[in-house]
């Protein structure tokens, strides 16, 4: 288990380990169960040496769904459910068909973007754990398309998660006043971010993910012949304005 707060130890240790890195393929980190995820995954954004040697592939949870409901309201339960791109719902076994709709339709709502798995003792097969991608930015926006064109999603919870879609071209200095503001702002409650965005007198696609304060983003492939320029983004995040975000985006369209 690895103190996550320690962003130094986690650099050494992975130091070390990849001195021996033709003894493994994957590196699994298993923080405790009242870690926040976040200073791990800034540890692959923010230390050179970690990014050029091994790349962050998923933030995996796992949520108990006989006991999740007594800790729903806790920071960590959040910020775990979060951040994660695949999630075990464990203990089926132990809670009614009813009650896991009800579960999974409560995370879907907090993480629309994370892949759920329901699990009993938390058997679940490797391909859907390891090799996921979900960093990799020409994997960007790889979402459940049902999330992105929901209209809404009704919730009162203080974590939530949102899609932005809108067509026409984006005005490059408003874009980047906009995001550069909303990070300086409203960076802490930024949980995960992500999109696809069309860029005024760009030919290729501008891909870009975030977490917290930490934006990272680069041109990806050429818009093919005849698809639809539109901009996706998806926000997961605590007390977001989602109707002020949207019109804010709005205005940076040329």
């Amino acid at each position: 288990c690895i103190c996550c707060t320690v962003r130094g130890d986690l650099i050494r240790i992975i130091g070390n380990l990849m001195k021996r890195r033709h003894q493994f393929d994957h590196l699994v980190i298993e923080t405790t169960g009242l870690a926040d995820p976040a200073p791990v995954i800034q540890t692959f954004f923010v230390d050179e040496d970690m990014k050029d040697q091994i790349a962050l592939d998923a933030v995996v949870t796992v949520v108990d769904a006989k006991h999740i409901q007594q800790h729903w309201e806790a920071d960590e339960a959040q910020e775990q459910i979060a951040f994660a791109d695949v999630i075990l719902l464990n203990k089926t076994d132990l809670v009614s068909p009813q009650e896991l709709d009800e579960l999974e339709s409560k995370i879907k709502a907090m993480n629309g973007m994370a892949k759920i798995y329901r699990t009993q003792n938390s058997e679940l097969g490797m391909d859907a754990l390891l090799g996921v991608q979900a960093f990799d930015l020409d994997r960007a926006l790889e979402v459940d398309p049902e999330f992105l064109n929901e209209a809404a999603h009704e919730h009162d919870e203080t974590v939530k998660s949102f899609a932005i879609v809108e067509s026409g071209e984006l005005d490059g200095p408003k874009l980047s006043n906009l995001l550069s503001n909303l990070l300086q702002t409203k960076g802490v409650d930024i949980f995960r971010m992500k999109g696809i965005l069309n860029i005024a007198g760009e030919e290729d696609r501008f891909v870009f993910q975030g977490v917290h304060m930490l934006l990272d983003g680069k041109p990806d492939r050429p818009w093919k012949e005849g698809e639809t320029r539109k901009n996706e983004l998806v926000f997961i995040g605590r007390n977001l304005d989602e109707a002020e975000l949207k019109e804010d985006f709005k205005q940076c369209l040329v």
